[in-house]
């Protein structure tokens, strides 16, 4: 089987190197002037420098075509001074004709939905990772990080940091203006070369388009085809202060099923940037509180394997892809879910402490440690995080992970209850971004020093804009254990002990297929494409084959369509219990057929939504899987939508039969850009659970924050109260 593995990797990864690229990147180039004049961000343009600051060329189209020019066209003014990097922007489109999604902040569905202008900066020029910033057309921003992840361009927009914007909206067009603050962003102070591009939305024609080239089979924010801007004189890195946040908290809380009253609390905490010389940054946190975070979605399971769920919480974030960009889609050598999450409840952090930055232009670096103190049986633990990331070949890196957790007496890290991890990786990338791949090797350690305990692989990947292919061959060793890593494969469950079971096993996941474009007045695309993932024990027994025939419609007024066919043979390695049955699944091989349906309408209604739907077999029984969406949107400031999924399942004999529901209304209202009130509603028969979570978050100042957080949880049998609590939360940002 390893030889199978490693002859096929070899065989598409030779076809894929001698394939040749049809087209050569474009150098768009903007050079820019330092201004010594007063710039307001008031969205007017009509300050003295602005007349000065550089234009950009005509914007190009990006989606769903990729040449020619944009139709609805933007021009875009850059300039800067000693504190700011400044960006002004007239967007043509009349103002009766503006689609606004919503004006509330970093939501980045309701941004790529609305006429919106967005700029993507690498301040270091390597096409590796960056920062984004946009607003819509009233008002509303997003930012972001931008990283390369299994060898894609991918943003992150749970990071957050200061800068300025505005809007102005008028008959014929509309203006964003943005100043961003060069202390709030990572550079070189000895270049002055940054990549650069912007995307604008133009939902009138249902459109995207970008000022430097981007084509297709690539985002609009892709890393590889920004442009340069090239400034007159390098910004000097101006000693950064320390920026300090402060919270104060006070909670209301009870479990109805062990205590007859409310309890409550009053808790302090701090997080702190700390610049360490000029391209390297210190993030410490104290006491640390996530109750404001975003409430994971959830979601029915009828799998084998835990759901991935990203993270949220801000002090992972920046420079994050440095820690989690390792591994790929299927095993994650560091998640950092797994510091403070435990079976999804949160386990209290003392401290937390994280170094992230360049040494050079070529090497990044990052260190992690944060203690948890010890509850509800749980002990405590230290947790110790380093990567390093070495760019060679152009676009291509090498980088290392070592990750460490220890038990902790209070005083001592344990040194009978560890697990080490320690790894490295080369991603390679050709200039045009058509050919990515990686190479990975991972192993672990713990106090038992058992044998098989590596973890290795490799993808390769090719995309032309049109054709698409991959393959990802991996093997995970029977005593691959990693504490801080996220495997979904390597546990099975065993329903007679109800324990989860570790198993290695070698993975193997080719795809290919290809997107049509025609010359329509209402079909943007046809993709047909077809992939497979096979598992097996690394004795050689196969453990399951998914395969999946795929087709997808995007009209350009009429939303999309997809249909799927899907053949899946599994081998249940222990008895098994998915819904409940009186008797468990027995361990033997199944083999059932799948067909899929989905439709989802055009986003930019007032009313928008989508169905799907599947039926076929599920083991030696049937499923039916049934739901959808609606969203009504008052523009531009609500958003009141429900979504339910439905399952029927019926098995034979004894082994079960379950109808499952998962509905989840919410709303969302903006009463202004830093003002906003959202609300959920889930209620989930598998997980017996109705859950309300209500959130009013007003920014009252820049990175400053005042949170009324109401949660309540109730069974879905007798909606008996199981806890309810609330939370006044105030941090402020000192810098």
């Amino acid at each position: 089987m390893k030889k199978f593995i490693l002859v096929s990797l070899f065989l598409i990864t030779a076809g894929l190197v001698n394939a040749q690229e049809q087209s050569i990147i474009e150098e768009f180039v903007l050079e820019s002037t330092k201004s010594g004049l007063q710039i307001n961000i008031d969205g007017k343009l009509d300050e003295a420098a602005w007349t000065t600051a550089v234009l950009t060329s005509d914007f190009l189209n990006k989606w769903p075509k990729d040449t020619g020019f944009a139709e609805a066209q933007t021009q875009a003014w850059i300039t800067y001074d000693d504190e700011f990097l400044y960006i002004g922007a007239i967007n043509y489109q009349k103002k009766e004709e503006l689609v606004i999604k919503s004006l509330k902040r970093d939501n980045s569905s309701y941004h790529w939905d609305s006429d919106a202008f967005t700029v993507v900066l690498d301040p270091y020029n390597q096409k590796t990772n960056g920062f984004l910033f946009g607003v819509n057309a009233a008002g509303a921003r997003v930012d972001g990080v931008v990283s390369i992840e299994n060898s894609r361009t991918r943003p992150d927009f749970n990071w957050d940091n200061a800068w300025s914007s505005s809007v102005k909206v008028y008959d014929e067009y509309w203006v964003a203006e943005f100043a961003i603050p060069f202390k709030s962003i990572n550079y070189n102070p000895e270049s002055n070369e940054w990549g650069i591009n912007f995307v604008r939305n133009d939902m009138k024609r249902n459109v995207y388009s970008t000022w430097s080239h981007v084509p297709q089979g690539f985002p609009g924010i892709d890393l590889g085809y920004l442009g340069t801007l090239k400034m007159e004189t390098p910004p000097e890195k101006r000693r950064q202060r320390i920026a300090i946040q402060p919270y104060v908290l006070a909670s209301a809380d009870r479990d109805f099923n062990e205590s007859d009253s409310y309890g409550g609390d009053i808790d302090v905490g701090l997080d702190a940037k700390i610049p360490i010389g000029s391209k390297l940054k210190m993030d410490l946190t104290l006491n640390p509180d996530f109750s404001t975070v975003d409430v994971d979605q959830q979601v029915t399971n009828l799998s084998r394997f835990s759901i991935f769920f990203p993270e949220k919480r801000a002090f992972f974030l920046e420079n994050s892809d440095l820690f989690s960009s390792f591994g790929t889609w299927g095993v994650k050598p560091f998640f950092s879910r797994q510091i403070g999450i435990s079976n999804g409840e949160l386990v209290p952090i003392l401290f937390g402490a994280r170094m992230t930055g360049n040494v050079n232009e070529d090497l990044r670096v990052g260190a992690l440690n944060v203690q948890t103190r010890s509850i509800d049986g749980l002990g405590a633990n230290n947790y110790m995080v380093g990567a390093v990331q070495q760019r060679v070949f152009g676009r291509s890196s090498v980088k290392a992970l070592v990750t460490n957790r220890s038990a902790f007496d209070g005083t001592n890290n344990s040194t009978e209850d560890f697990n080490r991890t320690l790894g490295a990786e080369f991603h390679y990338s050709s200039e045009s971004g058509r050919l990515t791949g990686n190479a990975r090797y991972h192993w672990s350690q713990t106090e038992e020093k058992l044998d098989d305990v590596s973890f290795v692989g490799a993808t390769m990947m090719y995309n032309n804009g049109n054709f698409f292919s991959g393959i990802t061959a991996d093997r995970v060793g029977n005593n691959y254990i990693n504490d801080l890593g996220f495997s979904r494969r390597s546990f099975q469950y065993d329903a007679e002990r109800d324990s989860l079971i570790r198993v290695g096993f070698s993975y193997l996941n080719p795809w290919i297929g290809y997107t049509f474009r025609p010359e329509s007045e209402w079909v943007n695309s046809h993709e047909v494409s077809a992939w497979t993932v096979m598992s097996w024990e690394t004795d050689g027994q196969l453990i399951d084959r998914f395969s999946s025939l795929n087709y997808f419609l995007n009209t350009l007024n009429h939303g999309s369509v997809s249909l799927s066919l899907e053949n899946t043979n599994v081998r249940l390695l222990f008895p098994t219990d998915l819904i409940g049955g009186e008797e468990f699944l027995p361990a033997k091989t199944y083999i059932y057929n799948t067909a899929s349906f989905s439709y989802n309408t055009d986003q930019r209604g007032v009313v928008s939504g989508g169905i799907q739907t599947s039926y076929g077999g599920f083991y030696d029984g049937t499923r039916l899987e049934f739901g959808g969406n609606v969203n009504l949107r008052t523009q531009p400031w609500g958003n009141f939508g429900v979504r339910y999924v439905g399952n029927r399942v019926e098995l034979p004999e004894n082994y079960g039969e379950a109808t499952l529901h998962l509905i989840g209304p919410q709303s969302e209202i903006s009463f202004s850009n830093n003002l906003n009130w959202t609300t959920f509603l889930q209620y989930n028969t598998q997980s017996d659970n109705f859950n309300i979570n209500s959130r009013l978050q007003w920014r009252f100042a820049a990175m400053s924050d005042i949170y009324l957080v109401y949660n309540d949880n109730y069974g879905t049998e007798n909606f008996g109260v199981k806890n309810r609590g609330m939370v006044f939360k105030m941090n402020y940002w000192f810098n």
